[in-house]
């Protein structure tokens, strides 16, 4: 039996919970990791006693850290408080899970392993994929120094729940968490993804200005919107320019956002572009991989991942990088 694993998060994060357990999908297959968490209960169980019950026989527990996740009494007090002295007990190892931007640094979880790297929030990578492939290689480490689930299967299990015939509605059923669809997107939930990224690119360099001026002695910043498809940033230090930006959805092929590392407002040349790509789950953001150092033209960025590069893109010089 693989080594039991015990969930803790908010269900406002229930979708980001439900992207991490497909990363832990090579765990389950070598037999390595049982996982657990309050979706599994059954009809009929105490909520209280029940999780109680898989919280003190948890070898791993993963607290997956969010702002709900700081703002819920039970997550905070109860789980996270058995989660502590467990670990400190030397019986169960504890993971903490950056899920969003959250205070948790003023919590006693910073005394301890967070993940992923660095503690940078999973909704910040700009390819989530590595965030969570970071989580779960720190997820396989405890594991191994835990010594609780032996030698990884050479035959890997399945995982998904098998076909089962109707009961009577009486009886209480388990249930599988793995219940995801293949999920279809056409070319207006394409648009309107594209146009949604663009909006939410406007607030993200906007709000970062802001911040950037007043965090800085001697920084000016400038957000101008050119018209509905275009926006500029400009950078000032000790009233000098010192970077500027110009972020365009539409742009010279018309499928995507680009960016233009000055402010001149250009419509004809960039030096990055992002087009809309898909998966059978999600839409994302795909690099064209022209900058030297960046995510690459296989990443698939989150709007918020895509902020992240185009505001890293624009700062690096004045960061010395």
């Amino acid at each position: 039996m693989g080594a039991r694993v015990f969930i803790s998060y908010s269900h406002v994060d229930e979708a980001l919970r439900d992207e991490l357990e497909v990363h832990l999908s090579m765990l389950k297959r070598q037999g390595l990791v049982d996982v657990w968490h309050d979706r599994r209960l059954l009809a009929g169980d105490h909520l209280d006693w029940t999780i109680s019950k898989e919280l003190d026989q948890a070898d791993v527990i993963l607290l997956l850290v969010s702002p709900h996740f700081l703002a819920s009494d039970y997550c905070y007090k109860i789980e996270k408080g058995r989660a502590l002295q467990r670990h400190q007990q030397g019986t169960a190892r504890l993971i903490s899970v950056i899920l969003r931007p959250c205070d948790w640094t003023h919590t006693d979880l910073a005394q301890f392993l967070v993940t992923p790297k660095d503690g940078k929030p999973i909704t910040q990578w700009p390819d989530r994929d590595e965030a969570f492939l970071d989580v779960t290689r720190q997820i396989r480490r405890a594991i191994e120094a835990l010594d609780v689930a032996g030698e990884p299967k050479v035959v890997h299990d399945f995982i998904e729940a098998p076909g089962v015939e109707k009961m009577p509605e009486t009886l209480a059923m388990p249930r599988s968490s793995n219940l995801r669809l293949k999920k279809e997107f056409s070319q207006a939930d394409r648009d309107t993804f594209l146009f949604e990224t663009f909006d939410y690119l406007a607030r993200f360099f906007q709000g970062s200005l802001e911040e950037l001026k007043a965090r800085n002695e001697g920084i000016e910043a400038r957000f101008r919107r050119i018209d509905g498809d275009c926006f500029t940033a400009t950078i000032y230090r000790n009233g000098d320019k010192a970077a500027g930006g110009t972020i365009r959805v539409g742009g010279m092929f018309g499928g995507g956002i680009t960016w233009l590392g000055d402010d001149s407002g250009q419509a004809n040349t960039h030096n990055e572009s992002l087009s809309v790509g898909h998966d059978d789950q999600k839409l994302f953001l795909s690099p064209i991989g022209m900058s030297f150092g960046g995510p690459g033209k296989d990443a698939r960025l989150t709007q918020e991942g895509a902020a992240e590069y185009l505001w890293d893109l624009m700062i690096q010089g004045l960061q010395g990088q």
